[in-house]
């Protein structure tokens, strides 16, 4: 496969803390609010827990070991507040010495280290004050990033504030479907207004400290409209925009949020939460866009047939929340392939959305596809491999799209494979595999898969090809 790319165009894969380090309560660290979740039965399939997950916390120098192997130019991790910070009291030093050794082994492996600080494992405590719907946890968020930036901002350059706030806000709080399992559309708004101030505050502390790449990362969707012709289709897809793409983007970017998105949540009084100042401080300057792309979504506002498969959780198709109520809004299935997530596979939906955001958003900084990947039902065949050629059509087909978006005109300065691990895959647990590489969660074995192989050869391929 030969692509044309930008010169240093960067190649990576990522994970989270929550989903591989497991030693939940090792070195003092204390529950997160996936830990606390995860205990109460028919919360996660098989009711799987976060411990031990594929072990990294013991196993990290041979799982950078692996991406050294891959040829991989960056590794997106992220830092657990729980292992930092545990219990909301002071931090722990234990748990920070676990990112130091993490970031000295990247950088001695020639790998950039790429830090999120949030990926969703807020400290239990922090839950029990009121999570991010109380607006002091912005606060307590940025206090915790200026531990972090303590110890480690002599050695990392990128940091991202948030990963996908839109799950750590709906479906953590409007759905019930993630950590911390609450059904409260009004503290679903709050916290996605609480998390985008703590991303404003934190990003305007860092950057005072002299950090020079700072950005987040949003999973953003195009909302197709299942009949174009459709005034209330065409409807449908426009307020599934404005409260999973829009509301993320146009505070950040913009430095308000939507109009239409106001109305359509007016009954929340959602505008009571915006205190003066906070929109400029959201909108603080940014160096790159995080962009996590699996699929995009069809939208109606029409019942689905009455032979369609049982409703949909979020799960399935990410923010069906109660901003969005069943009988106005539905996803019909569309003549697609899909992954084992029940996913559709629809790579030209990546080109389409790269190429709009640049479009939209002028003066939107470079972007990176932070996150895509596809769930399957690998297989261990009997030579030990993990022939996954589903996955390796997948990553070469959205590869293939984000060349595509840089012909078209858009800024896109890297790719991250979801995931470099199989892991536990928050409320599917254990039954879901995106990893490209595999690990036997019996005895921790990890193998590379055939997808991790021909992740490599792009790699190495690109650097073959004059840009």
């Amino acid at each position: 496969m030969s692509l044309s790319l930008p010169s240093g165009f960067l190649w990576g894969a990522a994970t989270a803390a929550a989903q591989i380090e497991g030693a939940a309560h090792e070195d003092g660290k204390l529950d997160s609010i996936w830990d606390h979740f995860a205990r109460t039965p028919g919360n996660i399939a098989n009711n799987d827990a976060l411990d031990p997950a594929v072990d990294h916390y013991h196993r990290m120098p041979a799982d950078v070991a692996l991406m050294r192997e891959l040829g991989l130019d960056s590794y997106r991790f992220s830092v657990s507040w729980a292992r930092v910070k545990p219990a909301d009291g002071p931090a722990n030093p234990l748990g920070l010495d676990f990112y130091s050794r993490l970031v000295d082994e990247l950088l001695g492996a020639g790998i950039l280290p790429w830090l999120t600080l949030y990926h969703w494992d807020l400290p239990q405590a922090v839950q029990e004050k009121g999570g991010w719907a109380n607006r002091d946890t912005a606060q307590r968020f940025l206090d915790y990033a200026t531990v972090v930036h303590d110890t480690l901002g002599d050695r990392v350059s990128h940091w991202t504030t948030f990963n996908e706030p839109f799950c750590s806000a709906y479906l953590g709080y409007a759905s019930g479907e993630h950590a911390p399992g609450l059904t409260e559309p009004r503290s679903a708004l709050a916290t996605l207004h609480h998390q985008h101030l703590a991303h404003g505050l934190a990003v305007k502390e860092l950057r005072a400290r002299g950090t020079q790449q700072l950005g987040i990362t949003l999973n953003l969707t195009n909302a197709v409209p299942d009949d174009p012709d459709d005034a209330a289709d065409l409807d449908a897809a426009r307020r599934i925009d404005a409260l999973w793409n829009r509301a993320f983007l146009d505070p950040i970017f913009r430095g308000c949020y939507p109009d239409d998105l106001l109305a359509d949540v007016a009954a929340l009084d959602f505008v009571s939460l915006i205190h003066d100042g906070d929109l400029a401080t959201i909108a603080q300057p940014l160096d790159f866009l995080g962009v996590n792309y699996y699929h995009d979504d069809n939208v109606s506002a029409h019942p689905l047939p009455a032979d369609s498969p049982a409703g949909l959780r979020p799960t399935d198709k990410p923010g069906a929340s109660p901003f969005v109520a069943s009988e106005f809004v539905t996803f019909p299935p569309r003549a697609l392939p899909l992954t084992a997530m029940g996913w559709e596979i629809n790579a030209p939906g990546l080109t389409t959305l790269l190429v709009r955001l640049g479009d939209e958003y002028r003066g939107l900084p470079p972007m990176y596809v932070t996150e895509n990947g596809s769930a399957w039902d690998d297989v261990v065949s009997l030579d030990g491999a993990v022939h996954d050629t589903e996955r390796v059509a997948y990553l070469e087909s959205h590869v293939q799209a984000v060349a595509d978006a840089i012909a078209a005109g858009a800024d896109v300065r890297g790719y991250f494979a979801w995931s470099l691990l199989d892991n536990f895959e928050w409320a599917w647990g254990y039954e879901k595999r995106f990893g490209i590489i595999r690990v036997d969660y019996e005895t921790q074995q990890r193998t590379i898969k055939d997808s991790g192989h021909a992740f490599a050869r792009l790699i190495h391929g690109s650097r073959s090809v004059a840009p």
